[in-house]
């Protein structure tokens, strides 16, 4: 298995670069993080190829694609965040949907499915796969659009493209809808990227109901070939939740 440091979240209030080194020092190789528009990209790029660190994901612009009156901001947004991607040598860019404008549902799920159509042969010519997101609205992100994975699968389908494929955070799913390892491994051909923290509170994998090793397996046994994402909040000092981890993919 192949896992990336959310370094935003996990080195939260820690500068980026002196948060990948820490990744390094705890035996990851992979970083990700949320946006990139505030950072430094030439000195993180340096700092990852110094360190040899992969940069596996990061965030588009945040504007909505079930707003069609954001469509043009939305692939400005894209293309420029796709020629950071080019630059960090990254492969997958993650993609929230943005928050329920009291529009008919129909109406704004047509919006995301046409914006996505509009996106696809820009990530196609760049080769790089957009990850939608949906999230949980119960305790985290009230007012967002896509809550259902289910839902999310059968958008990117309509969509039609292999650059276009979802982020399955497993956190968040525990939430909104369980079924975890049955809904991933069904539908892995259109996983792109995975998350994970334990639940309930978004902190360390052995802390709650979350069995992350079992899940682990099960991704590694359907042949899974992408990222997880450790996208968590430590409760501990965030080197010993990372030794966890280590532990668990052993």
């Amino acid at each position: 298995m192949k896992f990336s440091v959310c370094t935003d979240a996990v080195f939260s209030g820690t500068p980026t670069l002196e948060a990948f080194a820490k990744v390094r020092e705890n035996g990851f190789d992979a970083v990700e993080f949320w946006s990139w528009e505030n950072k430094d990209l030439p000195a993180i790029v340096a700092e990852a190829r110094r360190l040899r660190l992969e940069i596996a994901a990061f965030c588009t612009r945040g504007v909505s694609l079930v707003d069609p009156s954001q469509r043009d901001a939305y692939l400005a947004g894209l293309r420029e965040s796709l020629e950071a991607a080019k630059f960090c040598g990254t492969s997958v860019l993650i993609s929230l949907v943005g928050n329920d404008t009291d529009a008919p549902r129909n109406i704004q799920r047509t919006s995301l499915v046409e914006g996505l159509r509009a996106a696809a042969p820009l990530l196609e010519a760049a080769n790089v796969t957009l990850a939608v997101e949906p999230l949980n609205v119960r305790y985290d992100h009230k007012g967002y659009f896509l809550t259902s994975s289910q839902e999310a699968f059968d958008i990117v389908a309509e969509v039609a493209s292999p650059h276009v494929k979802v982020l399955y955070d497993i956190y968040h799913q525990q939430i909104t809808e369980g079924n975890l390892i049955n809904t991933l491994t069904t539908n892995l051909a259109a996983v792109a990227h995975v998350h994970v923290a334990g639940h309930p509170s978004r902190h360390e994998l052995d802390n709650g109901e979350i069995n992350a090793p079992h899940i682990f397996s099960a991704l590694d046994r359907a042949g899974y070939a992408g990222f997880i994402g450790l996208e968590y909040f430590p409760l501990r000092e965030p080197s010993e939740g990372l030794r966890t981890v280590a532990s668990l993919m052993r």
